[in-house]
């Protein structure tokens, strides 16, 4: 138990009426912090009016009878208050300190016997034979002590061990022995009651065997004057978890046409990094002689992050194991997201949305595209509808591989491949929606841009105004590294039968090093709100948003126009309509966390990161292993390493507001001068915050879209 000298105030009480000798006593200085089961701790007292200043102590309460007192003890000379095991009922109990000069003089103070909660992260996780794997706990409430006792069981020998960090008790490193079910759990040292347990799986690869995996890639090629490149692929996975083939598009296409054939790969984990049950090496050989080389971060549930950037090529992407027992059953519509560049290297976007029928038809669908500035580049009248000649069907010779014809309203066809990826076609709100990797497949020319992307399936519901009523977060990219974040809440004001809603919040934005930080939107001496939105007739799901600009100017910037395509309440795929900028990305729902709040103690955990998008070949990517931590005392701690170069990462984080943003601040890996970043959370479960994006805010440095999650 930890002896605290805390100043817990209360009333202060004038006594000495009967005698006359105006002795005053006060009981600690205004601070009143919650006491813990256990918890031992010294009230003082402040008596003046006499020059004896001996006080003696008492407590008293409602549920303050028998014995033991179900309240505590105090002793009566010194103060010390030691809280009891269990929680009384009521909680609230009185302490109180009684002059030795007159016993009519008293101070007293209230306080609340408060029970510990203690969360674990990562919740849901499988580790590698013999890998590493780092385990946080927070205490919640956020002044409880952050002082723990870890435990470990497993099933059979050998269990492998659990360390307890020496400067961080919320802090454990387990090292995995053979393949078995194991248990990790954390206790509060005060409140034997708080245990929490993780519950995973050790396994022989974090690549699941006998599965199929989506992946896509993005970046530029320096043997072609950073020209972008895009890649979308399936591989299957042997018994073993290696890969025993697969087949992947690449936009350019090369020489002998797209598809080209994986033969072989692997999935090799870090030998020299603390958490190497989620750092490793990808690796993808093809039939035509090229290897691909990625360096991967994993989530806890077994998502790659990854980057190229050992070669000409470099870029980031992502691979995650596909759902195919979720696509085709049935009737589905997806919304999708697409970027590339035309024949002229100009940035492209296509938002929109299809209906597939689970036979192979594509019965309706919208698109809406950018093409440089030019809305109507592919649709003389926007947006496109779909004819009856479009269709998807499966490869015959690779399984994993899909095909797609768009037959436009314009006249335009367009042929596209895809491949499954994770999700579940029955989530509604939360963070894993059924998603398939898309790729362009015709020559580029005028009317044909190379493009890839994504698509999500659309939750069936009303897409009317009210569907957008909550918090979201938007990531956006445009070209020459302009990227921004944007916490907004829909007010759902129109109440579906047309007219406008209200759009408001704050945005941070990094337009190639230029730093624009916006608290709030509109400003608090608008007379009017131009941040609006409103749903398309029809109630689709296509909405058009006023997004960014800048208020803070003068004269004020109006913001841009979006579209959105969405796929399920307050999340959807957004283009900017008409700026060369070509401003892509999607929103994310933000979820309400349990208590109402964001707070820094919700953060704590191991966190995979990496570049999510970029629209400038002079920014590098890279990918992180951040371990998050809070030590207690308001302390809250970034750790981790960098790659490629195993470079270590160092700095401070914190939430700023109740609404899931807030900032980080690292002061390694270079540059040497203190680097920020603006932090925006957009999923939470069990009190922690799981998903967060991130940009640079440092001046004059450039900032990718960056992802994090643990």
């Amino acid at each position: 138990m930890a002896l605290l000298s805390l100043a817990l105030a209360g009333g202060c009480a004038k006594g000495g009426n009967g005698l006359g000798s105006g002795i005053t006593i006060t009981v600690g200085d205004g601070n009143i912090p919650a006491i813990y089961p256990n918890q031992q701790v010294t009230f003082t007292a402040t008596v003046t009016g006499t020059t004896n200043h001996t006080v003696t102590w008492s407590l008293s309460g409602t549920a303050c009878t028998g014995t033991p007192n179900p309240c505590g003890t105090i002793d009566k000379n010194t103060g010390v208050y030691v809280a009891p095991a269990a929680v009384p009922n009521p909680a609230t109990l009185t302490i109180t300190a009684t002059s030795a000069a007159d016993s009519t003089a008293t101070g007293a103070v209230t306080v609340h016997i408060v029970l510990i909660a203690v969360t674990v992260t990562p919740t849901t996780v499988t580790v590698g034979n013999g890998l590493e794997q780092q385990f946080t706990a927070i205490a919640v409430p956020d002044d409880a002590p952050q002082k723990f006792t870890w435990s470990l069981t497993c099933t059979t020998t050998p269990c492998g061990t659990l360390v307890q960090d020496q400067n961080t008790s919320g802090l454990a490193l387990y090292t995995a022995g053979s393949n078995q079910a194991v248990t990790v759990s954390a206790t509060s040292t005060l409140d034997t009651q708080s245990a929490n347990t993780v519950k995973f799986s050790v396994v022989a690869s974090r690549l699941t065997p006998n599965n199929t995996y989506g992946f896509q890639f993005s970046g530029y090629d320096s043997t072609n004057s950073n020209k972008p490149v895009s890649v979308v692929g399936s591989v299957n996975t042997g018994a073993s978890g290696s890969i025993t083939g697969g087949v992947e598009d690449v936009l350019p296409a090369p020489p002998s046409g797209n598809p080209l054939i994986i033969n072989s790969g692997s999935y090799v984990p870090s030998s020299n990094n603390i958490n190497s049950n989620n750092l490793g090496t990808l690796t993808l050989n093809l039939a035509n002689g090229a290897t691909n080389t990625y360096t991967a971060v994993l989530t806890a549930s077994g998502s790659f992050q990854m980057i190229e950037s050992g070669g000409a090529i470099t870029g980031s992407g992502v691979m995650q194991k596909a759902a195919p027992t979720q696509f085709n059953a049935g009737g589905q519509t997806f919304a999708f997201g697409f970027t590339g560049m035309d024949s002229s290297a100009n940035r492209v976007g296509y938002v929109g949305m299809l209906a597939l029928d689970g036979n192979g038809k594509i019965t309706s669908g919208m698109l809406d595209s950018n093409d440089n500035g030019s809305d109507t580049g592919v649709c003389s009248s926007p947006p496109c509808s779909l004819l009856a000649g479009s269709s998807y069907t499966q490869d015959s010779n690779f399984p994993g591989l899909w095909h797609m014809v768009l037959d436009l309203s314009s006249g335009t066809t367009q042929h596209f491949d895809f491949v499954l990826a994770g999700g579940t076609a029955q989530t509604k709100t939360g963070p894993n929606p059924l998603t398939l990797y898309a790729i362009a497949s015709d020559p580029i020319d005028t009317t044909h841009p190379a493009l890839s992307g994504s698509m999500v399936y659309q939750v069936p519901m009303t897409y009317n105004n009210v569907a957008f009523s909550g918090s979201s977060v938007s990531a956006l990219t445009g070209t020459n590294a302009n990227v921004s974040l944007t916490l907004g809440i829909t007010d759902g004001t129109s109440s579906g039968t047309g007219g406008t809603g209200g759009f408001t919040g704050n945005f941070d934005q990094n337009d190639s090093g230029v730093i624009l930080s916006v608290p709030a939107f509109p400003p608090a001496g608008a007379t009017s709100n131009p941040y609006t939105y409103v749903a398309s007739s029809g109630n689709s799901g296509r909405y058009v948003f006023q997004m960014l600009g800048n208020p803070t100017a003068n004269p004020v910037v109006p913001p841009i126009p979006f579209v959105l395509y969405a796929s399920g309440a307050n999340r959807g795929f957004l283009l900017d309509q008409s700026s060369s900028n070509v401003i892509t990305g999607a929103m994310y729902p933000q979820p309400a966390k349990e208590s109402g709040s964001y707070g820094s103690s919700q953060m704590p955990g191991t966190y995979a990161v990496a570049t999510n998008s970029n629209s400038s070949f002079s920014i590098a990517p890279f990918v992180q292993n951040l371990l998050l931590t809070s030590p207690g005392g308001g302390v809250f701690n970034v750790a981790g390493a960098q790659n490629p170069g195993n470079k270590p990462v160092t700095g401070t984080y914190a939430i700023t507001t109740f609404d899931g943003t807030g900032s980080i601040t690292l002061t390694a890996p270079p540059p040497p001068s203190v680097a920020t970043n603006a932090i925006y959370a957009v999923d939470a479960a069990n009190s922690v915050i799981t998903d967060f994006f991130m940009i640079g805010t440092t001046n004059g440095t450039p900032s990718s879209i960056i992802f994090a999650q643990q």
